[in-house]
C-alpha cells in the first residue's frame, strides 16, 4: 500500500498517480443499467474477474493504483538519467570534444560515451521489460481498463457515476490478458486476508 492510500476511506481509492481520492461506485448501479451488467457478465467471463464484486473492484483499484506508482517511478529512475548523460554527451561534443587536434582522442570519447549510453539504454528496457511486460501486471492493466470500459457504458446508460470514472485513462500498450498466468498479486492478496494481515 503506498503512502497516500494508507489514509483512504473504506471505499476509496486513488485515481491516477497524485491524483485526487475517488469513491468506489457500487457494483449494484453499474448491474442497474441492462448493458453495462451484461458487458460485465461476459466481461467476467473473458477475464476471470467479477467486475460487480465492489470488493475484488476495490482492490483491483488499489493494486492498479501502485502499478501505475511504479511504472512511472521505473520510468524516471532510468528514464531521466539516460536522457541528461545523452543530453550532456551530446552537448560536449558538440562544444569541446570535437575540436580535440588528435583523432584519438574524439575516437576515445566517442566509445566511451557510446558505452556509457548503451549500459543506460540497457538498464532503462530491463526496467521497461520487468514493469510494463510483467504479464501478471498486463492482466491487472487489462481488467482495469475493461471496468473503465463497464462503468463508462452504465453512465451513458444513465447511472450516476462521475466522468472518467475511476479516473484511469485507457491503456494502449502493456494490457494485455494472459489466461495462462497465475495470478501472483491476487493469490498474495487472497493469502494475506486468510491470515489477518490484509
Amino acid at each position: 500500500m503506498t503512502h497516500n492510500e494508507q489514509d483512504l476511506g473504506p471505499r476509496q481509492f486513488v485515481g491516477r498517480r497524485g491524483g485526487d481520492t475517488a469513491t468506489l461506485v457500487d457494483g449494484s448501479v453499474i448491474a442497474g443499467v441492462p448493458e453495462a451488467k451484461r458487458a460485465a457478465e461476459e466481461a467476467g467471463r473473458e477475464l476471470r474477474f467479477d467486475f460487480l464484486d465492489d470488493e475484488a473492484v476495490l482492490d483491483l483499484l488499489h493494486r492498479r493504483h501502485a502499478d501505475e506508482e511504479e511504472m512511472f517511478s521505473a520510468g524516471f529512475k532510468h528514464g531521466v538519467p539516460l536522457a541528461l548523460v545523452g543530453f550532456g554527451a551530446v552537448v560536449y561534443w558538440g562544444g569541446v570534444a570535437q575540436y580535440w587536434e588528435t583523432p584519438t582522442s574524439r575516437n576515445a570519447y566517442l566509445a566511451v560515451a557510446a558505452a556509457v549510453l548503451v549500459t543506460q539504454i540497457f538498464f532503462f528496457v530491463r526496467s521497461a521489460i520487468r514493469v510494463w511486460g510483467d504479464p501478471v501486471r498486463q492482466n491487472l492493466r487489462a481488467r482495469a481498463a475493461k471496468y473503465r470500459e463497464i462503468a463508462h457504458i452504465a453512465r451513458r446508460g444513465g447511472a450516476e457515476i462521475p466522468a472518467h470514472y475511476p479516473h484511469y485513462g485507457p491503456y494502449p500498450f502493456a494490457a494485455t490478458f494472459r489466461p495462462d498466468v497465475d495470478d501472483r498479486e491476487q493469490l498474495r492478496s487472497k493469502g494475506a486476508d486468510d491470515h489477518g494481515n490484509g
